[in-house]
């Protein structure tokens, strides 16, 4: 091979070039080595070129792999996530079922019970002795819910002793003594008092509006348990504009100094200074995250940030000390929330008025324990409204509908209740705030009787706070100042 054909782009021999036969007379070739020193000069540009690109082809492979790794791992994330919210999911359709078939068999057994009873049976005469023995019908009111009130006259003052009879049986706690009392004789009280009002919680409960004389504490009980029951200031009327309120329901104070009202109807928190003077107001009605749907508890943690129990938003908001929205938590989990405070360990605790139940979360959301259920035994509620957190840890916690306060302790487990239905010292008429001071002592708002009691760190009946000269009417949230004021958010 000593020649290279141009257009043949091939080698060849001298006979190729030579001859009658040969292969490529009309072609043009040149020396074979003149040809490879051509192309050595090419490839070894080209192979150059090529060389140069070698770390862009590199590190765009090793690009290409990133995207490729961060892709799968993107992947993984989000099939995790997924995995998480349909479980949180299921759980809650779970949950809402169970309380919703809880409901159901509850209002069915109601309803069934009123169907046996009978309307007839229930219209029977209701009798009351009058002071000079004769007996006397009463009228019965169907309220149409399922209820109905015996509504009885007396002509006279005196002591009664009244008799209700179904089917010809007495009913449980007949017969009942009363007594009757001229109208002179009666101290006035605001016509709203009169009406039956119905709580946030849900459930009618006859609130009393009562003028009654001051507590216990101006005595000997002062040393014991320094709460007193001197009014020192009121603050707030009814109305929609700054420092004004409608339906306020709880309350807090922080370190700072300042007061920190739940108010509901106006769907704001209002802030105000320990002598009442107002501060600030922040919310607007509404369903997106930052908005709020009847605001109820209200908290201050360390930092100073507010965290608020959305009612009818079914979570609970975190606003800074300026009332600037931060983060949501308990959203797909709560039904209800109502009351909230916070523990020693920064926990967030939340009463559910609907589900019944208590829930403890981290500040971040992450739930760390639930407890309660629908009822009346000890892990039970029946309405639950606000909670507080004594200098143990422990959560304490008012049972609406149940007549009760009821002691848990960090992780939930029950430690002990007091309170019964009644009027009477240490009784209760649907409890509703509650706080707890310096001394352990526990301090409740008997929203039914119209006062507030107080008890020792064991639940033993202390005193009741309520003054002649300004009485209570509705005392919904309670709360201690820094400088150990008692305040009460009176609805």
């Amino acid at each position: 091979m000593e020649f290279y054909c141009e257009p043949c782009e091939t080698a060849m021999c001298r006979e190729c070039t030579e001859g009658e036969r040969r292969e490529h007379r009309d072609h043009r070739t040149v020396p074979l080595r003149d040809v490879l020193e051509q192309h050595k000069a090419a490839l070894q540009h080209q192979l150059d070129a090529v060389r140069a690109r070698l770390p862009q082809l590199a590190a765009a492979v090793g690009l290409v792999a990133e995207i490729s790794r961060q892709l799968g791992q993107r992947r993984a994330e989000a099939e995790a996530e997924i995995g998480s919210s349909f479980e949180e999911l299921e759980a809650a359709l779970r949950q809402r079922r169970e309380v919703l078939l809880r409901d159901l068999e509850a209002t069915c057994a109601a309803k069934q019970q009123v169907t046996h009873l009978g309307l007839c049976a229930l219209h029977q005469p209701f009798l009351g002795a009058c002071p000079d023995g004769a007996a006397a019908e009463a009228e019965v009111q169907d309220n149409r819910n399922g209820t109905y009130e015996l509504v009885y006259t007396p002509r006279s003052e005196g002591d009664f002793v009244l008799s209700i009879l179904l089917y010809g049986q007495p009913v449980r706690g007949s017969p009942f003594r009363a007594r009757a009392l001229r109208p002179s004789d009666v101290p006035p009280s605001p016509e709203e008092a009169k009406r039956r009002v119905k709580s946030p919680g849900g459930g009618h409960v006859r609130q009393k509006a009562l003028r009654r004389p001051a507590s216990m504490y101006g005595s000997a009980k002062r040393k014991e348990n320094p709460i007193e029951d001197e009014l020192i200031f009121r603050v707030g009327s009814r109305g929609r504009e700054k420092g004004e309120v409608t339906n306020l329901q709880g309350i807090s104070t922080s370190s700072a100094g300042r007061i920190v009202v739940a108010d509901s109807n106006n769907q704001c928190v209002q802030v105000f200074s320990n002598e009442g003077q107002f501060r600030l107001r922040f919310g607007v009605r509404g369903r997106s995250p930052g908005q709020l749907q009847s605001p109820t508890g209200v908290s201050v943690d360390t930092n100073g940030d507010i965290i608020v129990a959305d009612y009818d938003n079914r979570w609970v908001s975190v606003f800074s000390p300026e009332g600037k929205f931060k983060t949501k938590l308990g959203a797909g989990r709560l039904m209800g929330p109502k009351g909230v405070a916070v523990d020693k360990n920064g926990h967030i605790i939340v009463v559910d008025n609907k589900a019944c139940c208590v829930f403890i979360f981290q500040p971040n959301g992450k739930l760390v324990a639930r407890f309660g259920s629908r009822g009346t035994a000890e892990r039970q509620f029946a309405g639950p409204h606000f909670v507080a957190v004594n200098n143990k840890n422990e959560i304490v916690v008012t049972d609406f509908h149940n007549h009760s306060v009821k002691v848990y302790n960090a992780e939930g487990e029950f430690l002990f209740k007091f309170g019964s239905h009644g009027e009477g010292n240490g009784q209760f008429n649907a409890p509703t705030g509650v706080a707890v001071d310096s001394n352990g002592n526990i301090i409740v708002a008997d929203w039914g009787n119209s006062r507030i009691q107080v008890f020792d760190s064991a639940g033993s009946f202390l005193s009741y706070i309520n003054t002649a000269a300004d009485p209570l009417y509705g005392p919904q949230g309670l709360a201690l100042t820094s400088d150990g004021h008692v305040v009460v958010a009176d609805s």
